[in-house]
């Protein structure tokens, strides 16, 4: 809040804060009920919460960019092998392959919680391979 500390509240607002604080109340004891609703019984019958764990969350997103990741530089790779072969310029095999480097560490780091630069990552290596596709 800013203003004086010596300054009193009007009255319109001093009422008008009373009923807004007796609705979050109602509110904070609705959400407890909420969460009983999204836990789940295990077999010892004590509730685990499955939807709103953080650090479900987390290995969630970790195992998404490392699996992105891998896949990319999987495909980047083997785009890379095809184009060598298929007697393209080797500046797009190069290309496909610099994407898969790309994409490789962006899987590295995806494992180890750095999600936010993975994703980076996986755009910067899918622009790259990309890129050295036009050469073609």
């Amino acid at each position: 809040m800013s203003g004086r500390a010596d300054s009193e509240t009007p009255s319109e607002i001093a009422e008008t804060g009373d009923e807004v604080a007796g609705e979050v109340a109602v509110e904070s004891a609705g959400e407890d009920a909420v969460e009983g609703e999204n836990a789940v019984e295990d077999a010892g019958g004590d509730a685990v919460e499955d939807a709103d764990d953080p650090v479900q969350e987390a290995r969630r997103a970790r195992w998404a960019a490392a699996g992105t990741g891998g896949l990319l530089a999987f495909a980047g790779l083997a785009a890379s092998v095809l184009r060598a072969t298929d007697g393209a310029p080797a500046l797009v095999a190069a290309a496909y392959a610099l994407g898969a480097a790309v994409c490789a560490g962006a899987a590295v780091l995806g494992s180890r919680g750095r999600t936010r630069r993975a994703l980076w990552l996986l755009v910067g290596g899918v622009m790259v391979m990309a890129f050295g596709d036009q050469f073609d």
